[in-house]
């Protein structure tokens, strides 16, 4: 039975001797990236990335990318939910006659914001209601 090998050249300066090693000995040498000779003594090694660390990386990468989304979202959910709390208030407190500049009370205050605050341009924000959580 022969045993598939690979055939190496050394990376020495003035070696260039090619010679062959077998191929579960090549692959993990790639994997660990540990030191090995040449027939001629040269000390080298495989500083390259192999298959494995490449898709393990890629693997890392992209849990990394979900972790960041699903943080991203759960904040943006986060500040829905207080734009919206806080629009109720106001919405309310402006039903009770609270003016929203001044946070004083008055039983008339569309004459008040007309006389003391006619700059305020209340701005109609379009809120799409959320669901509450489970």
């Amino acid at each position: 039975m022969e045993v598939p090998t690979e055939v190496i050249t050394c990376c020495g300066v003035d070696c260039g001797i090619s010679f062959a090693v077998p191929l579960w000995w090549i692959q993990g040498k790639r994997c660990n990236h540990s030191y090995f000779y040449c027939p001629n003594g040269h000390h080298q090694h495989f500083t390259g990335e192999s298959e494995l660390e490449k898709v393990r990386r890629e693997r890392d990468l992209a849990r990394q990318q979900i972790e960041r989304a699903e943080q991203e979202a759960s904040e943006a959910l986060e500040k829905a939910f207080k734009a919206e709390r806080a629009t109720r208030r106001l919405k309310k407190r402006a039903a009770g006659g609270t003016c929203p500049c001044c946070q004083r009370t008055f039983s008339n205050m569309a004459q008040h914001m007309q006389k003391q605050h006619a700059d305020f341009i209340a701005e109609e924000i379009n809120v799409v209601p959320l669901r509450a959580k489970k």
